[in-house]
C-alpha cells in the first residue's frame, strides 16, 4: 500500500518528519508519499488538490495532517479545529474528493504534544551516564496549552540546549522504544493511528 501526506510545514519540516517515522513504525514496509504545503493557510487553500494528485499517483489514501496551533491566518483568533476542518472538506468537496479516502488529522495542540507523552523517550534523550534527567509524565498531553514551550524547558533544564523541532523531535522520539500507549494518551494521536489502518 502507498499512503500520502499532506502536511502544512516545509520539506525538511518536524511534522513531516515525526509522521514519516511514526507512520514507518506503525505500518513498516509501506511506501509513504509526502508532500508539504509551508503552513496552515497554504494547506486550508491547497490540501485538496494535493490529495487529487496523490491519489492520482498511486496512494490508496491520503492523510492531511496539520497542528490547531498557532491560529491562522489572524493569530488574534482563537484557532478552531471545526472552522479548519469544514474549509478542508469543502476543498476536498469542490475536487470531487468528498467520498475519497482522505483523511484530516489535526495535531492537537501541536507536534510536541505526541512528543511530550513520551516521556521515557524525552529522558533517554536528554540524560547522560553522569546526569540523568527525568521529565514528568503527561497523562493528557492534548489538553498541554503550549508543548513547544515544554519541550523547549525540558532543553534548557536537562542539558542548556535550544530545542529545535526540525532536529530533535524525530530524535528524542527515536531516543527509546516506542510505547505506543503514551502517544495513545493523545486522542490525535489515536486518530493519527486509525487513519493508517
Amino acid at each position: 500500500m502507498t499512503i500520502g501526506f499532506v502536511f502544512e510545514c516545509g520539506p525538511q519540516g518536524a511534522d513531516k518528519a515525526v509522521c514519516e517515522y511514526l507512520a514507518g513504525q506503525l505500518k513498516p514496509g509501506e511506501k509513504l508519499m509526502s508532500r508539504t504545503l509551508d503552513n496552515k493557510l497554504k494547506l486550508l487553500e491547497g490540501a485538496a488538490p494535493v490529495a487529487k494528485q496523490l491519489l492520482a499517483e498511486g496512494c490508496q489514501k491520503v492523510l492531511i495532517v496539520w497542528d490547531l496551533r498557532p491560529a491562522w491566518p489572524d493569530k488574534k483568533d482563537k484557532p478552531c479545529r471545526a472552522k479548519e476542518r469544514q474549509t478542508l472538506l469543502k476543498g476536498l468537496a469542490d475536487h470531487g474528493l468528498a467520498n475519497a479516502p482522505v483523511y484530516l488529522v489535526c495535531v492537537e495542540q501541536e507536534l510536541e504534544s505526541w512528543v511530550i507523552a513520551c516521556d521515557h523517550a524525552i529522558n533517554a534523550f536528554l540524560s547522560t551516564p553522569a546526569h540523568s534527567y527525568r521529565a514528568k509524565r503527561v497523562r493528557r498531553p492534548d489538553q498541554e496549552k503550549n508543548p513547544k514551550s515544554a519541550m523547549m524547558k525540558h532543553f534548557q533544564q536537562a542539558r542548556g540546549w535550544k530545542y529545535e523541532d526540525r532536529i530533535h523531535a524525530t530524535q528524542v522520539l527515536r531516543a527509546a522504544p516506542l510505547d505506543l500507549n503514551r502517544l495513545r494518551c493523545s486522542v490525535s494521536f489515536e486518530r493519527f493511528e486509525a487513519k493508517l489502518q
